[in-house]
């Protein structure tokens, strides 16, 4: 080969760059569905169709349309059997069988857990602080080994639900500021999830998306008392949470202030102002927010636009809340009285009274 030859193919490589690789944004990783009442609609027989009404594994429904990730709500001891440990192992398997990754959110209670009531489940009534905090720990870490030893690792759990302004009231509950308490009770349950496995990731979970003063209160007194988490989780519907430029502000700003990362881990809105049973729906506006209106286009449009802040903001992701639960018979709110009390959400569902999935509405990077 000749000098020149060669002189000119050095230079060719070394001083011609070569094209820069494109960079895909990191997006939304946990696109999420909480499916905690599909067991029981299962067993009552219900079915679920895809977009172009062919009946399909409704796991593989909802993963088609974008969802990675399934969130579990686990109770204690329930009167009707549902979302107890064994349930949730069985369901945990059906998910990790379909590629879905597996959130489980402990209530640490025999029922619901929310901002309005954190009930000591019965095993665990009149016990002291002290008490309370072995039992989170002995608890979170026997269902967390259990779901590890079947092959469904959980790949993060909440130590509670909208714990707002605490969790197992009293003992847990936050007085006159005080974090004390509550802090004993999440450090257990974060030191028993890392003993199972140390890649499962915590969240702490609020409802407090719509008010920042009121997340600094709680993150900033748990942050205080040397509580560790990996992820902030907040509750977000926007009947009641307030506009997408405030979440936006609150999402972008608990992110940089407690350098975590942030999810939005419940949001829904309705497809309908139609009533399926005999309970009336929570939301019975024909356009709660923003005036999208309650049809399967503004359902899906809402989403998207609350997926959209997210992203924006810099978030993890987006849990649904219950997609799955249509009005079926004998899968009621009550945990006291499933086969009756009917459910006030079906409305809000992302699939519609015959078991359709609507198909507008997708999980979106």
């Amino acid at each position: 080969m000749k000098l020149a030859t060669v002189v000119a193919a050095i230079l060719a490589v070394t001083l011609i760059p070569a094209p820069a690789a494109a960079v895909e944004k990191p997006g939304l990783t946990m696109r999420g569905a909480d499916i905690s009442t599909l067991p029981r609609a299962l067993e009552l027989g219900a079915k679920f169709y895809d977009a172009r009404g062919k009946r399909d594994n409704p796991y593989d429904i909802l993963r088609k349309a974008g969802a990675n990730y399934a969130r579990l709500r686990i109770w204690n001891d329930p009167t009707s059997g549902y979302s107890n440990k064994a349930h949730v192992l069985r369901q945990a398997r059906a998910i990790k069988a379909s590629g879905l990754r597996l959130l489980i959110d402990f209530h640490y209670s025999d029922t619901w857990a929310d901002p309005g009531k954190q009930f000591i489940p019965a095993a665990w009534e009149g016990h002291s602080l002290e008490q309370l905090q072995k039992d989170v720990y002995d608890y979170t870490y026997d269902v967390c080994t259990s779901l590890k030893r079947q092959g469904t690792t959980p790949d993060s759990i909440q130590i509670g639900n909208e714990i707002n302004v605490g969790m197992l009231w009293p003992a847990g509950y936050v007085n006159n500021s005080d974090f004390g308490p509550l802090a004993g009770l999440l450090k257990s349950g974060y030191a028993a999830t890392k003993a199972c496995n140390r890649a499962t990731q915590v969240m702490i979970h609020t409802a407090l998306a719509g008010n920042i003063d009121a997340a600094h209160w709680f993150y900033d007194g748990i942050t205080a008392q040397g509580v560790k988490w990996d992820i902030t989780a907040l509750s977000y519907y926007c009947m009641w949470h307030g506009s997408l430029d405030n979440l936006r502000t609150v999402l972008t700003d608990v992110k940089a202030r407690y350098a975590k990362p942030v999810v939005i881990a419940e949001t829904a809105y309705p497809w309908t102002t139609e009533n399926f049973d005999h309970l009336e729906n929570i939301i019975l506006s024909d356009a709660p927010c923003d005036g999208i209106p309650a049809t399967r286009q503004g359902q899906a449009q809402q989403f998207a636009q609350v997926q959209q802040v997210a992203r924006e903001a810099g978030a993890l992701g987006v849990f649904y809340w219950e997609p799955t639960w249509t009005a079926i018979d004998g899968n009621g709110w009550d945990t006291e009285d499933i086969l009756n009390s009917g459910n006030a959400w079906e409305n809000m569902a992302t699939f519609d009274d015959g078991g359709r999935v609507n198909p507008y509405l997708r999980w979106q990077r």
